[in-house]
């Protein structure tokens, strides 16, 4: 049964920053692209950033974009998201998930192009 598992999150001030991790267990990660997602209380589901699986093309919301970086390390079978400059508006559960595309150049943060998901990882950014 493929995993995926975020671990990174918690309580952090804004203007700090935080890494989330998202390992992979009993499948390859190399083999898809891999998104992020976010849920605030209250709000649906957003998709933030995403890494193709080929080339290292990426994609941001504009939300996001300048502050976050999304990044994959396929040796250690591990995709990672760096948040820096964070935000009250941040907080929300972080998810991440693996998708496939015909162009495996490129991604986008359709959410039905992704195959599995993670159980998330909580982030609260308090003043």
């Amino acid at each position: 049964q493929w995993q995926l598992a975020e671990s990174g999150g918690g309580l952090m001030q804004p203007g700090g920053s935080l890494r989330l991790s998202c390992a992979a267990s009993r499948f390859t990660l190399d083999d898809y692209a891999i998104g992020w997602f976010r849920q605030a209380p209250g709000k649906d589901r957003e998709g933030i950033s995403c890494i193709s699986r080929r080339d290292g093309n990426t994609y941001y919301a504009d939300s996001v974009k300048g502050r976050f970086t999304i990044s994959r390390d396929n040796a250690k079978n591990t995709a990672y998201l760096q948040m820096n400059s964070l935000k009250p508006d941040d907080t929300a559960v972080y998810y991440c998930a693996v998708g496939t595309f015909g162009d495996t150049s490129r991604c986008d943060v359709t959410e039905y192009e992704y195959v599995a998901w993670g159980q998330g990882a909580q982030v609260t950014v308090y003043s």
